[in-house]
């Protein structure tokens, strides 16, 4: 099917596509700090914050010319997960015309990429409010909850009608899909009381969380295009 394709090569592009940018922003911001004009947004305490949680994401991602990455690189994916879950909902639909599952998908796909997008168009914008600060913390707390769920919701989609996707798909990275989202779902909730603990308590441990699970998260677009095979005729 022209859907599955597409699908499936939309999907490297959203693994891709952040994964680069933000590790890009993380080795401008460590290793080229010429190129930084304010001198306190250089970062000289973090080797890998995947492990060390040395500096979050939105500390790599925002100074100035840092952004000049991320962002752009953000409002691509954007519009290419909003493409991706469209195209799914296509797939759904051609194998199970009625499954209860595809507006849950859309509403909460859709909905991931409009608040990635909100983020990072605020990203950067250094205005001193808590109201302000809030505000920012929830958009990132809701494209985190609407993405996991959305992901959960397309498996469980495509676990409903398995059977007829034998052609199609690998059924062990199905599996993968499954056991990755589980995880992130763990991790989410027994997260919650780190990650919400006031002040700088914690502090490196939310930042190797918050790199972890960024990367748990795309993991799953670079699993689609291995789970779907190449172009099968019905």
């Amino acid at each position: 099917m022209d859907k599955i394709q597409k699908a499936k090569s939309i999907s490297i592009w959203i693994f891709i596509v952040p994964f680069i940018a933000i590790n890009l922003c993380l080795i401008l911001i460590t290793q080229f700090h010429e190129f930084f004009p304010n001198k306190e947004d250089i970062v000289h305490n973090t080797l890998w914050p995947y492990l060390d949680g040395g500096l979050s994401i939105s500390r790599a991602a925002r100074p100035y010319p840092s952004w000049l990455i991320f962002k752009p690189a953000m409002f691509l994916t954007s519009f290419l997960l909003i493409k991706y879950w469209y195209f799914n909902k296509h797939i759904i639909m051609n194998f199970d015309k009625n499954n209860k599952y595809i507006k849950k998908i859309i509403f909460f796909g859709v909905g991931s990429a409009i608040a990635l997008t909100i983020h990072s168009i605020f990203l950067g914008i250094k205005f001193d409010n808590d109201l302000y600060k809030l505000f920012r913390r929830v958009i990132m707390l809701v494209f985190i909850v609407f993405e996991i769920t959305a992901q959960a919701y397309l498996v469980a989609a495509l676990y409903s009608f398995k059977s007829k996707l034998i052609r199609f798909i690998n059924i062990k990275i199905l599996k993968l899909k499954l056991i990755l989202v589980s995880t992130l779902i763990v991790v989410a909730v027994i997260s919650i009381p780190i990650i919400s603990w006031p002040g700088n308590t914690f502090k490196f441990v939310k930042h190797a969380l918050e790199w972890d699970y960024f990367l748990g998260v795309i993991i799953f677009y670079l699993l689609t295009y291995f789970m779907w095979k190449k172009k099968v005729n019905l």
